[in-house]
């Protein structure tokens, strides 16, 4: 359904903007692409910010107003055309939705940051592709876009010629991710180097989704759930805790789904995830001490049901959170 991205080296980037752009996002991508760096060994591109016209004074989420020199044609040079957070309940301006079709017509490159996914779908350009935004919209952006394919976990989507990325540093991930693609693995360590991030993060965004509190008011198995939270270390089968609860197996297993929305072993795996997160962030215990606290028994299960729910490993987890 989608073309193979024209192949071209990236000399010309363009940055579309309209009323309600968020200005930190729109830094993100005029620091990665915008700035001379000619003396670290970065290739110098023609960057410009463009509006629905020429002229134009955008105004922030943020209450203050841009002036900008370019309007939507500058985009039909580009051989990037980025997006960066826009809103998304506003209709997109007709000058924009045309800019984004018309580029990715003549095999220009697509990139948005955060919600500038949304802009992106609205030019049809998520249908039937594997796409990404900020872990608080990625529902949001399956219901409104139903065709495109939303992967919520990942710091970023490269799905060939539209790369989307989740929240505000991701969208430099994804950024140098394109400078890599596009000029190397040394040009884009310069200018990572440059911005003082690392060329490329472990994990993707699940694992900065706040921890939610344990909600143990479930009807009639609330006491149930606090009891389970403060014995985790121990055997926390469906037969243990149906027992606890004076239930049948079968029974429990129903009413916990109907209470929590969730089986009893899902529940219990995320409980010792966020168990062992807390004690990764604030302890020097090891991994295997950490798995036997939590639950998991080893290591090696830690590390399984750990990465499969946060996207990252435990060492790489406690390497970015330990306090």
């Amino acid at each position: 359904m989608w073309r193979r991205r024209v192949v071209h080296v990236l000399t010309n980037v363009a940055l579309l903007v309209y009323d309600g752009v968020a200005p930190f996002e729109m830094g993100v991508i005029c620091e990665a692409f915008g700035l001379d760096r000619r003396e670290h060994g970065v290739p110098l591109l023609d960057f410009a910010v463009c509006g629905e016209e020429s002229g134009a004074r955008v105004r922030t989420n943020q209450g203050f107003t841009i002036e900008v020199d370019h309007g939507p044609e500058r985009a039909a040079e580009a051989d990037l055309v980025a997006v960066p957070a826009m809103p998304r309940g506003d209709a997109v301006p007709g000058a924009v939705i045309r800019a984004l079709q018309d580029a990715y017509e003549r095999g220009a490159r697509i990139l948005s940051v955060c919600s500038g996914a949304f802009a992106v779908g609205a030019a049809g350009l998520l249908d039937g592709r594997e796409c990404t935004t900020h872990w608080m919209y990625t529902d949001e952006l399956a219901r409104q876009f139903p065709l495109a394919r939303v992967v919520p976990e990942v710091l970023y989507v490269d799905s060939g010629q539209v790369v989307t990325s989740a929240g505000t540093a991701a969208g430099i991930d994804a950024s140098l991710h394109v400078w890599r693609q596009e000029h190397g693995a040394a040009v884009a360590a310069a200018v990572a180097r440059r911005m003082v991030v690392p060329p490329q993060r472990d994990g993707g965004q699940a694992q900065f989704v706040a921890r939610q509190v344990v909600d143990c008011r479930a009807e009639t198995l609330g006491d149930v759930l606090g009891w389970a939270t403060e014995h985790l270390a121990e055997q926390l089968d469906v037969d243990t805790l149906a027992r606890r609860a004076h239930m049948s197996p079968r029974t429990f297993a129903r009413r916990f789904r109907d209470e929590t929305g969730t089986t009893p072993h899902a529940w219990v795996t995320q409980q010792r995830v966020a168990l062992a997160e807390e004690m990764l962030e604030r302890t020097s215990n090891s991994v295997d001490h950490i798995a036997a606290e939590v639950g998991f028994g080893n290591a090696a299960t830690l590390r399984h049901h750990f990465t499969r729910v946060r996207g990252v490993s435990p060492a790489a987890y406690r390497r970015q959170f330990a306090c």
